[in-house]
């Protein structure tokens, strides 16, 4: 038979069908084993390299002449993103709520990522669409919400997206209740009730509602930096006062700085009180319903309307894995929007886009899935356990050294600090940017930063069983370098103290 012609050949190779070339199969095993050999000699959590540098070597990348060959290509992407990416599962890692993934998900990742299922309807998801409700149902089990409501609940792409639907749901049906003014009249009235510390989505959720720029009424923390309970019932008290609806109360159950959860028992008998909606947004400290030591610190959660939590965070799940929980089922309706083409009303089978505010959209509740499914609730728990464990030795040894300042005790696993070199204390601000730039500069460790009370200060998140207190040590030493080296005095600076 002769060669086939060019036209002939074939032009889909490259993709992964029925007929997919061998070389291919082989190379997705070179790369797992690519990745699993960088991730094992990877101690730092992110090269020295500078902005410029590593623009530079994206920008020699042309993409109009393709290498031809998936193995040079993975080496090619090992130089450009492997060896430069920000690597959370390291020792040095202690800056935002990332965390080391659990490897079943990992596995989930690279199925999902092969067969390419998308969840938004039966015919295209099939057991997926079963196996997304079941982690739901497990979810609003594990949260308490009673049977008799038919919780039900939709994955996420994050926090701020479970908060945004959340507080639509929440608008939405107080705006269902009868009321003798117009839609558009209750719209500029209507006020969302939130702890001062309360995450920023929630104030960019009431702006993409259509509520006034004053909607988001802030409430006093107390002094643990969780809601106050006094301060919230003079909150809900005065928005009835002057005209105004509630239309959601939001509870944090950790916050991002403090890790602070606020007393949500107290919170729901307000809210119940009140006849107003209650949203718990429990992004951060979500894990806790897994936790065999701490679940007791949500308690009050299973009052909530509806329930934010992000997967990707305490539950050590990789990007993205969040879900909304709603006590209610009934209540996701106000999310449904149908197609002929994809959903139409009278569809038997069920279609998860009905209650998503996306369309198409990841098999994300695998992940979760074949975690629990070789861990179990209990060994996600445990790691969390220890990670609040550390935030506690990491307080201690803060606490107990002459040149840092505790800010604040932690809570979750977060430790929030300033460092305070002898006769520098007017200096301390001003060193918090400077020493984490150096830090992250050096590649050495990340670290945030954050203000609190006015008080700039330097924040570790811990989300890593696997850090110890010598790691905590080992990066307090290189804060203590950084912030040596920034508060000692230039030559022209000591020349003219001289004078």
């Amino acid at each position: 038979m002769p060669p086939p012609t060019p036209c002939e050949e074939p032009m889909h190779d490259f993709l992964l069908t029925h007929d997919t070339p061998a070389q291919y199969a082989h190379a997705l095993h070179e790369t797992v084993d690519t990745l699993a050999v960088h991730l094992a000699g990877t101690r730092s959590p992110r090269s020295a390299a500078t902005p410029e540098e590593l623009e530079e070597l994206v920008a020699a990348v042309d993409l109009e002449r393709p290498l031809g060959d998936l193995g040079a290509v993975v080496e090619e992407t090992r130089r450009l993103y492997l060896d430069h990416a920000v690597h959370f599962h390291t020792p040095g890692y202690m800056a935002h709520l990332n965390c080391p993934v659990a490897i079943p998900a990992v596995a989930a990742e690279a199925l999902t990522a092969a067969v390419n299922t998308a969840v938004e309807t039966w015919d295209q998801s099939t057991t997926a669409t079963l196996v997304e409700q079941r982690i739901v149902d497990w979810t609003a089990a594990r949260i308490g919400f009673p049977t008799a409501g038919e919780p039900d609940g939709v994955f996420t792409t994050g926090g701020t997206q479970s908060n945004l639907q959340a507080l639509f749901t929440a608008r939405e049906d107080r705006l269902s209740r009868s009321h003798p003014a117009s839609r558009r009249e209750r719209l500029g009235r209507l006020r969302i009730v939130a702890g001062e510390h309360a995450h920023f989505s929630v104030a960019k959720a009431a702006h993409l509602l259509g509520l006034s720029p004053d909607a988001v009424v802030p409430v006093p923390a107390a002094r643990d930096g969780a809601m106050d309970p006094v301060a919230l019932e003079r909150a809900l008290h005065d928005v009835a006062a002057s005209g105004g609806e509630v239309a959601a109360v939001v509870a944090t159950a950790g916050t991002t700085d403090l890790g602070a959860i606020d007393p949500l028992a107290d919170v729901a008998r307000a809210c119940s009180a009140h006849d107003v909606w209650l949203h718990v947004d429990a992004a951060y400290g979500g894990g806790l319903l897994v936790s065999p030591a701490h679940r007791h610190r949500l308690d009050g959660i299973e009052r909530a309307d509806s329930v934010t939590v992000d997967f990707h965070k305490s539950w050590f799940q990789p990007v993205a894995a969040s879900a909304l929980l709603v006590r209610e089922g009934r209540n996701l309706r106000f999310s449904t929007w149908s197609a002929e083409y994809l959903n139409p009303r009278h569809a038997v089978q069920p279609n998860l886009v009905d209650k998503s505010l996306q369309t198409t959209r990841r098999f994300d509740a695998l992940k979760l899935w074949m975690t629990l499914r070789t861990v179990g609730a209990e060994g996600i728990g445990r790691a969390l356990d220890r990670v609040l464990e550390l935030a506690q030795e990491a307080g201690r040894i803060v606490d107990e050294a002459p040149d840092l300042e505790l800010v604040a005790r932690p809570v979750l696993s977060t430790v929030l600090f300033r460092h305070v070199p002898p006769g520098a204390d007017d200096a301390a601000d001003r060193l918090v940017e400077t020493v984490r730039n150096t830090l992250f500069d050096s590649g050495r460790a990340v670290v945030a930063s954050t203000v609190l009370d006015g008080r700039r200060c330097l924040k570790l998140t811990f989300l890593n069983p696997a850090t110890t207190t010598d790691d905590v040590q080992q990066v307090l030493e290189l804060v203590r370098a950084a912030g040596r080296d920034a508060a000692a005095p230039r030559p022209l600076e000591a020349a003219a103290g001289a004078r």
